[in-house]
């Protein structure tokens, strides 16, 4: 059928257009972005692998690196309340909107079943956005970069294997950050590997 002379056909608004260039995979002109997963409750390592499969099949993203897995003690919680995190941070090139990748990081939470029933609580899978480009923004919905993100090992280490000369934007470099904090307390899990997606 021959739509071009059929009237009834309406032009495809420009947004929509847009929208769906967006998602296009070809990924043209992708932000980059650093997004931390971590995991204490059922079988870690295959949440935090999930997340990362998922991420992969969001249109408009692609994950380009993945950290080693490291071990680390509940923060914020007596360490014998709950067990130990398993934490990794994916590098990911996008092209959606920092708002839309959140709304993705809530999804893929709630589709692992995490609740949030109270602050530092146990959790099947925590997905945050650690740094969208250079974007600085105080949003109280997504604060960019996040805002503890420069005072945690657990997010620096991981986040310097990946990428060894990344920047928090307005707090420095990673390297830097990560050499005054120290290691102490994440524990490098050798004998566990994250798979990127084909």
């Amino acid at each position: 059928m021959n739509t071009s002379s059929d009237p009834t056909v309406q032009p495809v608004p420009a947004s929509v257009v847009e929208q769906v260039d967006a998602a296009d995979v070809t990924l043209s002109n992708p932000k980059r972005a650093v997004i931390s997963l971590g995991s204490n409750l059922g079988n870690r390592l295959e949440t935090l692998q999930g997340a990362i499969d998922a991420l992969e099949d969001t249109p408009g993203l692609r994950v380009k690196a993945v950290s080693p897995v490291y071990e680390t003690e509940p923060w914020g919680v007596d360490p014998a309340s709950q067990p130990a995190y398993f934490n990794a941070v994916v590098l990911i090139k996008t092209t959606l909107p920092p708002d839309s990748l959140l709304e993705r990081g809530h999804a893929i939470e709630e589709a692992f079943e995490r609740v949030r029933d109270e602050r530092w609580g146990p959790r099947t899978i925590d997905v945050d956005i650690l740094a969208y480009q250079d974007v600085v923004s105080d949003d109280p919905r997504l604060t960019l970069p996040h805002p503890r993100a420069h005072e945690r090992a657990f997010v620096l280490v991981p986040w310097h294997d990946v990428d060894p000369q990344a920047q928090v934007p307005g707090h420095g470099a990673v390297a830097e950050l990560l050499a005054s904090l120290g290691h102490e307390g994440v524990r490098p899990r050798a004998d566990l590997e994250l798979r990127l997606p084909e």
